[in-house]
């Protein structure tokens, strides 16, 4: 194997690591022995998309425009009312500065909204819910703002483009009380994902340019050590340090556990399956590049973000011990889901495999391609309905859906607006803080026995869309429960026996997703959708 040069030294774990692969005793899989669940549920598939507040997407539900020339949606009976736009009577009536308007199909591609911590807070304003176009509006040349300007921002999708989640929600279940973790973009969410904390992020002195980097938007106060609250990128990934596009941007680690560390020691498969995650080649020092990229409604995603693969959406990329820097492909299919050189982390394309295969792991987390991932301005409503029916139309066919949870889940707003004040569980006073000040989403507190405290954690966050999808599911239910993107790993913990992860994870708190379900159910129940227009094409 070539020597890898200018690579930090963080990175020093993954050359060696990948040597050994080469090893018979480094591609062999472990065996995962046989595990009891607290309920039928043996398998349970986290769909982890992007960008999206609730309001943006369930804003009139149950009723839709249905205009002509556009995709009919029809409410069942005794469809529950649901905590949005038109139950609140916000549609006209508005505190902000524009009111709310209908997106159609026609405007599926938008422009991307303002997501930062800082920003999300501000549009809040203490809980007045009144300054979106203000602070995180973002329209002007270049992006489908339908001559709004920043006012672009109290866009919202009906029955008629958001089909598919809407025609979920009626046959499955539905939460209109969830949200993220804390505020902020996509790392955040990520990481609230699979540790409920975003504690524990240490700023990469240098990035693979060479410059010298700087914490400021990226760690709470700027700090070198403390509470990722941006985007940076993670830095055990080989696929940031090859591409031009990325290469300049600032890194970041994180120290402690996530749940893939649970899972692991529990001998529990699981996979983190992302698109374009496998790499097209390697550089002159041996590194992974990830170059697929596909053209969407939004045009081509390597054009408008670094392709298929984000490498800032693969929150285990972020932790040493759950890294898989040089994208090693798993030694087998059978080996999916096991501790191989792949290290739990996967192409979407491996997660497909397992499932034919039918291997599918206890715990998967998938992230489609860019453009499909539903995250504005480079991907779409549309292209997104497309990857998650016809996921969830392959899973239903599998004879494994018997023991299957489907988790719809979002990682951030985007800044779309939303009317709904989410409970403050965690306060902060660093810089970045615009909750009720300027520096202040009030006064943190120690976050467990040791009286540690963790500034830059200011949530809840805005509102999310959440639905599950499972033989199991409560029918055309709407859950008014609490709950956070913590609450995905709290039901993972729950339904093997796992302990908690600790050192402040919000799984502690956070809100069960148990009142979806209803075990009592016979596990046969499917709908099957048409990942073109989201209408319902069969029910068994």
């Amino acid at each position: 194997m070539m020597k890898r040069h200018h690579l930090p030294q963080f990175f020093a774990f993954a050359a060696s690591a990948a040597v050994l692969l080469l090893t018979p005793a480094g591609i062999r899989a472990q065996a995962a022995p046989p595990v009891q669940t607290d309920s039928p549920i043996k398998h349970v598939v986290v769909i982890f998309q992007e960008n999206v507040s609730f309001d943006h997407y369930f804003a009139t539900y149950p009723y839709a425009l249905n205009p002509n020339g556009e995709t009919s949606f029809q409410v069942r009976a005794n469809t529950p009312s649901v905590n949005n736009l038109a139950s609140a009577g916000l549609l006209t009536n508005n505190p902000n500065s524009v009111n709310p308007f209908r997106l159609s199909p026609a405007d599926a591609v938008t422009c991307d909204q303002n997501h930062d911590y800082g920003a999300e807070q501000k549009a809040f304003d203490a809980g007045l819910m009144d300054k979106f176009p203000e602070d995180t509006g973002s329209g002007g040349p270049g992006c489908n703002d339908l001559g709004l300007g920043t006012g672009v921002v109290m866009g919202y999708f009906d029955g008629n483009t958001t089909t598919a989640f809407w025609n979920y929600a009626q046959h499955f279940s539905m939460n209109d009380n969830s949200y993220g973790t804390d505020f902020g973009p996509s790392t955040v969410g990520a990481l609230n994902l699979i540790s409920g904390n975003t504690n524990g992020a240490t700023l990469v002195p240098k990035t693979y340019t060479g410059k010298p980097a700087s914490a400021t938007g990226d760690i709470g106060g700027g700090a070198a050590t403390g509470a990722d609250i941006g985007d940076p990128r993670p830095g055990y990934d080989e696929c940031v340090a090859t591409n031009a596009g990325l290469a300049g941007d600032t890194l970041i680690t994180m120290t402690g556990k996530n749940i893939g560390d649970l899972l692991n020691a529990q001998g529990l498969t699981w996979g983190f399956f992302q698109g374009g995650f496998a790499p097209t080649g390697f550089d002159s020092n041996n590194r992974a590049i990830c170059g697929s990229h596909h053209v969407g409604l939004a045009g081509d995603d390597a054009v408008q973000t670094s392709g298929d693969y984000i490498p800032h959406h693969q929150p285990f990329q972020y932790y040493k011990q759950t890294a898989n820097p040089h994208h090693v492909r798993p030694s087998s299919v059978a080996a999916i889901g096991t501790t191989d050189g792949a290290n739990h982390q996967y192409d979407l394309t491996d997660f497909f495999a397992a499932l034919k295969a039918g291997s599918l792991p206890a715990v998967t987390f998938l992230k489609a391609a860019a453009y499909q991932d539903g995250h504005a301005g480079y991907s779409d409503p549309i292209d997104e309905q497309t990857f998650v029916v016809n996921t969830i139309n392959t899973l239903e066919e599998s004879p494994l859906w018997k023991s299957i949870a489907v988790i719809i889940a979002y990682d951030d707003s985007d800044g779309w607006y939303d009317h709904q004040m989410s409970p403050i569980v965690g306060q902060s006073n660093v810089t970045d803080d615009n909750l009720v000040a300027a520096g202040s989403c009030g006064v943190p507190k120690p976050v467990d026995a040791t009286g540690q405290i963790q500034n830059g954690r200011c949530g809840y966050g805005p509102r999310l869309p959440f639905l599950v999808i499972s033989p199991y599911a409560r029918v055309n239910y709407v859950d008014h429960t609490v709950t956070d993107q913590s609450s995905i790993i709290r039901f993972i913990e729950d339904n093997w026996g796992l302990p908690r992860i600790g050192s402040g994870s919000r799984d502690a708190i956070a809100g069960s997703i148990l009142n979806m379900f209803d075990f009592t159910m016979n596990g046969t129940h499917k709908v099957f959708l048409s990942p073109d227009s989201g209408v319902v094409t069969k029910i068994e």
